[in-house]
């Protein structure tokens, strides 16, 4: 059974048992104005309308008009009138005759009631009236019988059998039908509009929720699901489509690491494949004899060892690279003084400049002690790599490397610019990648590389909690720059 049939068929109780309770609680209402326990049995019998008096108050007046045609003398009995009267108050009415213009006799429940004012006049020519009076807060339904007591003296004399009843029963007896039907229509009104609000508000968003769930289950997360609402189906819309999201971007992180994986097998291969193959060419030449001279044989052997140091430099780079990127590698902080740090790495650098004459130039160096949060040799190993890319890709003169140290807010920021042939703009964006390379060739020349130095730097900065960047301008030079906490004293 589904939900949209669940909540029709609960609507539809509600009406039906509405109702029901309605009319239960009219009839109890009834019951407790008139006091008349069999209202709900005489509640609409047509003798309400037409005739006001139940079948044995009915039966009693007809014995009284029988009276008045065949025997009017015997209406001025008033004993005979008062055992009619006792019969009539069994079903809680009363008698009332007129003589002409005086009341000849009244039910003792009627004393207090002026009845000459109230009474019908006389109407020989509709001898049997059934009506309703008021006599100020009180209400009657009556039978009246008008008669002659003689036709010689014209003396004229009315029968009137009274039935006290409440007004606001006979409103209610009037108007229920009517209550009954704006009731029923208000609650089917009522009903269908909370059907429709419930069916737009939490039926169509919950057929959307199952419509998506099949299209994930297909393997379609490309789909958008919008709230219409803020209440909880609306959060629950909201939340599923953030669910599915970030299945998404977890599907196509997972695709783009598997690229990466593929990538990163194939650079690994093709960067061990080309010393591999020199160890090899070297190690053949010579087992066939080509290292005839003591002059060769160091040559092909200082070639072999300087290839194999390059695969185990690449294979260490890798392994560490990788303990960064699994979080594997610890982080050992210290407070760490910037300034003296950078002189020291630098002077560790010395002979290599000196080799390469490049010129080192500090600028904005602090002139108070700086000190920042950092792990000391993970650092250095970032000013190493970023020394390092500079020393190979400079080539034409003077050389020349600068380092600039600024602050920013709780952040200090290091550049080292150098003013080489400058990185192309489409390539700029990826040289934080590994194994990524500018030039086109992936061997191992004097300006290659691993191609992990940038990334391992780039892993570090961010284990710091810093952020790295590089801008270029060909033929200008490129500029790296990192930020770091600066350390403070919380004692």
């Amino acid at each position: 059974m589904s939900l949209r049939f669940r909540l029709l068929l609960s609507f539809t109780s509600v009406v039906i048992v509405s109702v029901i309770l309605f009319v239960l609680l009219s009839y109890l209402l009834s019951v407790a104005v008139t006091g008349d326990v069999r209202s709900l049995h005489n509640f609409y019998k047509i003798h309400y309308s037409l005739h006001p008096l139940s079948e044995e108050e009915e039966s009693l007046f007809l014995d009284l008009k029988y009276l008045a045609k065949n025997d009017p003398e015997q209406l001025k009995d008033k004993q005979l009138l008062a055992q009619y009267n006792t019969q009539l108050k069994m079903e809680k009415a009363a008698l009332v005759i007129r003589d002409n213009d005086t009341i000849l006799y009244t039910a003792p429940s009627l004393s207090e009631v002026d009845l000459l004012a109230i009474l019908p006049s006389y109407d020989m020519g509709n001898n049997m009236i059934r009506n309703t009076l008021n006599a100020g807060s009180r209400f009657f339904s009556y039978s009246k019988f008008d008669f002659y007591y003689s036709s010689s003296t014209n003396e004229k004399g009315s029968i009137f059998v009274l039935h006290e009843r409440s007004p606001f029963a006979q409103v209610i007896r009037k108007l229920l039908p009517l209550l009954i039907a704006l009731f029923v229509l208000i609650l089917l009104l009522t009903g269908f509009l909370l059907y429709r609000y419930v069916t737009r508000k939490i039926i169509k968003p919950l057929d959307q929720l199952r419509r998506s769930a099949e299209h994930i289950k297909e393997g379609n997360l490309t789909f958008e699901l919008k709230a219409d609402s803020k209440d909880e189906v609306g959060q629950l819309v909201q939340t599923f489509d953030q669910m599915r999201q970030r299945l998404y971007d977890s599907i196509q992180l997972q695709i783009h690491y598997e690229e990466n994986r593929k990538q990163l097998l194939s650079n690994i291969s093709h960067d061990l494949r080309t010393p591999i193959t020199t160890i090899k060419g070297y190690a053949e030449g010579i087992r066939d004899g080509v290292t005839n001279t003591e002059e060769k044989l160091n040559k092909y052997v200082h070639a072999i060892y300087t290839r194999a140091s390059d695969m185990e430099r690449l294979v260490n780079e890798l392994l560490f690279y990788s303990k960064l990127d699994l979080k594997k590698e610890p982080f050992s902080f210290h407070k760490l003084e910037l300034g003296p740090f950078l002189y020291n790495v630098a002077d560790e650098m010395s002979i290599e400049f000196h080799d390469q004459d490049v010129e080192l130039v500090w600028e904005k160096m602090p002139e108070q002690p700086l000190f920042v949060l950092a792990d000391r040799e993970k650092l250095k190993r970032v000013i190493l790599n970023l020394f390092d890319n500079c020393l190979k890709y400079m080539n034409q003169q003077p050389k020349q490397i600068t380092i600039a140290i600024e602050y920013q807010a709780e952040d200090v920021v290091i550049t080292m610019k150098d003013n080489g042939p400058g990185i192309p703009e489409g390539d700029l964006p990826h040289i934080f990648e590994r194994f990524y390379r500018v030039e086109p060739s992936r061997n191992q020349s004097k300006a290659g590389g691993s191609g992990l130095g940038l990334a391992i730097a780039q892993q570090i900065i961010e284990g710091h909690g810093g952020k790295i960047s590089a801008s270029s301008e060909l033929g200008r030079g490129t500029s790296i720059s990192f930020t770091l906490k600066i350390f403070e004293d919380r004692r």
